[in-house]
C-alpha cells in the first residue's frame, strides 16, 4: 500500500468526522435555540412572550410595592405596598390578576394598615392566589375601590408579572 492511499483514506475519515460533528452541534443548538439561537424563538406563545417591566396606569400613585415588576411568582403570595391619591373606601383596595392583553383573570382586595381616609400615601397589605391561573405573562392590578361605579372616577395601576 502507498502512503497517497492511506493520507486520502485519513482525510476522508477526517471529514466524516467532521461533518458528523458539524451535524450534532447543530442538532444541539436547535434543541437549545433558546440559548444558541434566541433569534429563532417564537415569541407567539404567551408562556414565552418578553415582560415588559414598566408600571402602567397611574404609576406616580405608587409609592411602593413588595412584588417588584417582571416577577415571577406562583402558589399563594402575600404582598405589601403602598398607595397615595385616595384609592380606598371603607379600608378597602382592589388587586387584581390581569392577562397580558388586560383581561380579568382574577379579582380580589386588599385592607389598608394606615388611615385610609387620607388622599396621602396609605399602605395596605393581602395576599392573592396564583394556583389555577395560566402561566404567562400577566398583571397584577392595584386599582381604587370604587362604589359610585362612575368609570370617570376609576384609576388604576398596573405591575407586569410572569405566573409560573
Amino acid at each position: 500500500m502507498n502512503k497517497e492511499f492511506f493520507g486520502t483514506k485519513l482525510n476522508t475519515v477526517l471529514l466524516i468526522i467532521l461533518i458528523i460533528l458539524v451535524f450534532v452541534a447543530i442538532k444541539i443548538m436547535v434543541l437549545n435555540k433558546d440559548t444558541y439561537l434566541p433569534f429563532l424563538k417564537d415569541y407567539s406563545k404567551p408562556s414565552e412572550q418578553i415582560v415588559d417591566s414598566r408600571i402602567l396606569g397611574n404609576k406616580d400613585d405608587l409609592v411602593s410595592f413588595s412584588i417588584v415588576p417582571g416577577s415571577k411568582v406562583h402558589g399563594v403570595v402575600s404582598y405589601r405596598g403602598v398607595v397615595k391619591g385616595g384609592y380606598f373606601f371603607e379600608a378597602n383596595i382592589v388587586v387584581n390578576i390581569l392577562d397580558s392583553n388586560k383581561k380579568l383573570l382574577k379579582a380580589s382586595n386588599a385592607r389598608a394598615i394606615d388611615d385610609w381616609t387620607t388622599a396621602g400615601p396609605v399602605a395596605f397589605e393581602g395576599n392573592i392566589d396564583f394556583s389555577s391561573l395560566p402561566k404567562g405573562p400577566a398583571y397584577l392590578e392595584i386599582h381604587n375601590d370604587n362604589p359610585s361605579d362612575i368609570r370617570a372616577n376609576d384609576k388604576s395601576i398596573l405591575i407586569p408579572i410572569v405566573i409560573e
